[in-house]
């Protein structure tokens, strides 16, 4: 298994773990891939001297880690895509928006895994998951995300 697959395997089964990178790769292919797998942070192996004390405490925290030369890479992308006239994509599925909306609008776990016709534990992946997208902890920062994005009214 690579580790790509073992981070979306432990996201499957332990949405509340957290997994740092350390790569070989500096490519932004690997970068994307394993962030969208489900990896809190990315550390490259040449760089490992300098950030990986640092990537082990931001993921520990909670935090996203990447190590600078990740960043330069995010935003010179960003920037090619606005420059193309290329809208930045959502981070959500459609139905983790939905979960979103729910969870602002004060239902229960349970009352998700009703509404959508899914299981409970399906609706914990779920917010796990969006958590880790956003970058967020909790709850209440979910709510001022979806009153922010529009997704429910104040």
């Amino acid at each position: 298994m690579t580790g790509l697959q073992a981070t979306r395997e432990l996201q499957q089964r332990r949405p509340d773990v957290r997994v740092l990178i350390l790569s070989m790769h500096e490519s932004e292919q690997y970068l994307y891939e394993a962030l969208t797998a489900g990896a809190s942070g990315y550390v490259v192996k040449k760089a490992a001297d300098r950030d990986l004390v640092e990537a082990c405490r931001a993921t520990m925290r909670g935090e996203p880690f990447l190590y600078p030369g990740a960043v330069t890479a995010i935003v010179k992308d960003y920037l090619r895509r606005a420059r193309n006239g290329e809208k930045p994509s959502h981070a959500l599925t459609p139905r983790e928006t939905e979960v979103v909306k729910l969870v602002a609008e004060s239902y229960t776990n349970r009352q998700i895994a009703e509404a959508l016709v899914i299981s409970e534990k399906t609706v914990d992946r779920h917010r796990a998951n969006i958590l880790e997208k956003l970058g967020m902890r909790d709850r209440v920062e979910l709510t001022r995300y979806a009153i922010r994005n529009g997704l429910v009214e104040a």
